[in-house]
């Protein structure tokens, strides 16, 4: 076997692959909290990961690390891009994806694809909190919902949704409590706030392009209400990996596996 492992280092979330090039399949995956120290997030997830393979860290061939926190892990092991990634690991998983979605903790971003699967162009949002997963955190904190509890909330809502007049994480949170005080549906609120993400995210993908198939992938990725949504704004049938968390490790190993084989 020639073993390769990709760690896909965010802001809320670690999450990291084993894959085998020989055999072109993935070995073990692994998701979990992030800390902050990037070092030891990167060396228990790939020691977690090892052990349940079984494997030694001899066995390893190459690491590739990407994300967030890919520039301060201090991990043997080289960096790529997550965009980049995201577009290697949905490409790999549906072949004729050419267009990615991910919504992480801290950032959303949109990939368009070549025909020929390479990066064509992306875009990204990083510098607000609006369209990510943790303005979902904080709406549902504002309605007394867990995050997984919120997309169902929202599903199980009665007639349209409630529109916020505002995307601010802040100013949005503000909002929401006021709705909630004035007696207003929370299940309306809560389809209210996917729809105002939906509408942010889909500005994104039109600026950019969007053509099939389109591939959703990240934390946000696992909310039934999010895919619907976004499916029905694009108009565009909407593919969700098993395990959206874990597209961009998924992607690092592939990067690792050309270094080896």
């Amino acid at each position: 076997m020639t073993i390769t492992a990709g760690i896909d280092l965010g802001s809320r979330a670690v999450k990291a692959v084993l894959y085998d090039a020989g055999r072109r399949v993935v070995v073990a995956a692994r998701v979990a909290d992030a800390t902050g120290d990037h070092r030891s997030d990167a060396d228990l997830i790939l020691s977690a990961l090892l052990r349940a393979a079984r494997l030694k860290p001899s066995r390893l061939a190459a690491v590739i690390l990407t994300g967030y926190g890919r520039h301060t892990a201090d991990l043997d092991g080289d960096v790529v891009t997550e965009i980049a990634c995201h577009a290697a690991g949905a490409r790999a998983l549906f072949a004729r994806a050419r267009t990615v979605i991910d919504i992480g903790g801290q950032d959303s971003k949109a990939v368009y694809l070549g025909a020929d699967g390479k990066v064509g162009d992306f875009a990204m949002n990083d510098r607000c909190a609006a369209g990510t997963g943790r303005f979902l955190e904080t709406m549902a904190l504002a309605l007394g919902l867990s995050v997984e509890q919120l997309g169902q909330h929202a599903l199980d809502a009665q007639g349209t949704a409630v529109r916020l007049s505002s995307v601010c994480t802040v100013f949005a949170e503000s909002e929401v409590v006021a709705l909630i005080a004035r007696g207003e549906s929370s299940q309306r609120v809560a389809l209210g706030i996917h729809e105002a993400i939906v509408r942010r995210v889909g500005s994104m993908l039109r600026r950019l392009g969007v053509s099939e198939r389109m591939v959703f992938a990240g934390g946000v990725a696992r909310n039934a209400c999010m895919c619907q949504l976004l499916a029905q704004e694009m108009a565009l049938p909407l593919a969700v990996p098993d395990n959206p968390q874990t597209v961009g490790a998924l992607g690092a190993a592939l990067y690792a596996a050309r270094q080896v084989t």
